[in-house]
């Protein structure tokens, strides 16, 4: 629910469709869902919203959600202007809020999945991760460069506008860049940062033409794999690490 420069917001609109059609649990983010909430819980729906920081899951929890997912600085996409990294975040909001939390920023396998769990989280969310599978429908190039790609080949942009987001490193975000340093109006920066241009590269597999979001976990991802692949694996590598970790903790000095 960010802000949006079309007259039109379809918030309401969309939720009048997950309603209708028995949607159990939604995910907000950008905006305070609170408008929407008792019509929510009027509803049985379960209310997760996405936060970036501690200050906003303590508001998400005072009015109402039954969970977080929050975010570190390194994830693709929005993580708030706080840089605070994942190995942070997650135990202050932990150790902060009682309902749930659901952990995102930097997350690409059991490593990470498990680090999440001992920080405070009860699961976790991984975007930049599906971006490279065979379910996924980007354009392969896309998905090649998501495989090839390295931890450093990100870089943040919209601080100006005080929306941060990570994105790939690409001609389209080194000129928002450009564009920022002079200022540029929120008008000027949506003709590269528009979603529908996004969406366009994505389909088309064109890498220079717009942003797109991307984790610095990337440099985490070495292979192509279906979305059953990486979920298995994922568990499966968490529990023999899990064993692992649990003998060299039970070690006598």
């Amino acid at each position: 629910m960010l802000p949006e420069i079309a007259k039109v917001d379809r918030t309401e609109e969309i939720l009048d469709v997950m309603i209708e059609e028995g949607v159990p649990v939604i995910e907000t983010s950008g905006r305070s869902p609170e408008p929407f909430v008792q019509r929510l819980k009027k509803e049985g729906i379960k209310l997760i919203h996405k936060v970036p920081s501690v200050r906003f899951a303590q508001k998400a929890e005072s009015m109402g959600a039954d969970a977080v997912t929050v975010v570190g600085f390194e994830c693709g996409g929005h993580p708030g202007m706080d840089d605070v990294t994942s190995l942070v975040l997650i135990p202050r909001v932990s150790d902060t809020v009682k309902i749930p939390i659901i952990a995102g920023g930097g997350i690409a396998d059991a490593r990470g999945f498990l680090a999440a769990l001992a920080l405070g989280a009860e699961g976790v969310v991984m975007g930049t991760r599906f971006i490279p599978t065979h379910e996924c429908p980007a354009h392969p190039r896309i998905k090649e460069w998501f495989v090839k790609a390295r931890e450093t080949d990100t870089l943040m942009i919209q601080r100006s506008i005080r929306n941060a987001a990570r994105v790939m490193r690409n001609e389209a975000a080194e000129r928002v860049l450009a564009m920022e340093q002079r200022w540029a109006t929120l008008e000027e920066l949506m003709t590269v940062i528009s979603g529908d241009l996004g969406k366009k590269a994505l389909d088309e597999g064109n890498l220079d033409s717009a942003v797109i979001a991307c984790g610095q976990c990337v440099g985490l991802i070495h292979e192509t794999k279906t979305v059953k692949e990486v979920i298995e694996e994922t568990v499966r590598d968490a529990q023999t690490l899990l064993e692992k970790l649990s003998t060299l903790i039970r070690k006598e000095p």
